[in-house]
């Protein structure tokens, strides 16, 4: 106990901490080698499910290195190994390969599975501190995940080793990901809620306005007509088109300014087609939410008009419906 007169030293801790875990990771580099290589092999291989499995805190690093693999296109998930003893055992089949993390490698719980792994033909990939442990020796490939010491002073409490289990376990997963081909989109159908799920998923035929609510006038229109259009639609701009729905220009509140700026005599009853902006951009309704922002802040505009191939107008997507969607 420190004198109650003493004052701990919170950072010199904290940095003592960070230093002893950053040299352990450093030193894992030394275990991405052929074992490292073969079971990525195994892994990708695997016709059923990757189960993860572990006791204690290897269980939650487990946890996580399964929830990871799995959101990253490998199918995986975590299997408790108390609970596979009751039951749970049910739940792996011989098209799966398990891997299983104890940083000594003679974690009970662990161990009485291997009988029955083996019993079963199941791969088995071991995570361990301890290349010559029971469940190091049983694998069909092991991983060496061993820390010089834990960043705990007194060596005891899981830290450093449990940080390079986490560690081999993104290592494992980003490998995969990237032998996959697995794509910022595939990504996304692993996370369709939240704003994740928006940037990735949400197109811009999802939020645009459509039919009655996107403001259409004809080339001969005059400005007093077209700005009461634009005004009953609120968008800031209206598209100018001919009968059949091609887009022949767009007239927006920045038009108007220039317009004012000029030399038109009868401005209001000039006709629209005379100051409308031809050949304005445009994008396709298949086009995700994201990128059309990533055009409005290039251009330096709040709306764009969605148009099909033949250029006949199918909608409005403006900034403020992207923003209230959640995707900027």
């Amino acid at each position: 106990m420190n004198d109650q007169h003493s004052s701990p030293d919170f950072l010199a801790s904290g940095l003592r901490t960070v230093r002893v875990e950053s040299a352990a990771v450093q030193r894992l580099q030394q275990a991405i080698n052929a074992d490292f290589a073969r079971a990525c092999e195994l892994l990708l291989r695997c016709e059923g499910r990757i189960i993860v499995t572990g006791m204690g805190k290897s269980g939650h690093i487990g946890r996580k290195i399964a929830a990871t693999l799995a959101s990253t296109g490998s199918p995986a998930f975590f299997v408790h190994p108390g609970e596979a003893s009751h039951g749970d055992m049910g739940m792996i089949t011989k098209r799966d390969v398990v891997v299983a993390l104890s940083n000594s490698g003679s974690t009970a719980e662990v161990v009485t599975l291997l009988p029955l792994i083996k019993r079963m033909g199941v791969a088995l990939i071991s995570m361990t501190g301890n290349a010559q442990s029971t469940l190091a020796q049983a694998s069909d490939v092991h991983l060496d995940a061993s820390v010089e010491s834990e960043a705990c002073p007194l060596d005891l409490a899981p830290t450093s080793s449990t940080t390079v289990a986490l560690v081999m376990g993104d290592a494992l997963a980003i490998a995969l990901l990237e032998a996959r081909g697995f794509t910022a989109e595939d990504f996304a159908f692993s996370h369709p809620g939240g704003a994740l799920g928006r940037k990735l998923l949400l197109k811009v035929e999802d939020i645009m306005h459509t039919g009655e609510r996107v403001p259409v006038v004809s080339p001969d229109t005059t400005l007093t007509e077209a700005l009461l259009v634009m005004n009953a639609k609120g968008l800031g701009l209206t598209t100018v088109c001919d009968a059949q729905q091609h887009l022949l220009g767009i007239f927006t509140d920045g038009d108007l300014r220039r317009a004012l700026q000029g030399n038109i005599s009868d401005l209001l009853h000039a006709s629209i087609s005379s100051i409308m902006t031809r050949n304005g951009k445009t994008v396709s309704k298949h086009l995700l939410a994201a990128e059309a922002v990533a055009i409005m802040e290039q251009k330096h505009i709040t709306a764009l008009v969605v148009t099909n191939a033949e250029q006949q107008v199918e909608g409005i997507i403006h900034l403020h419906d992207i923003l209230k969607a959640g995707v900027a």
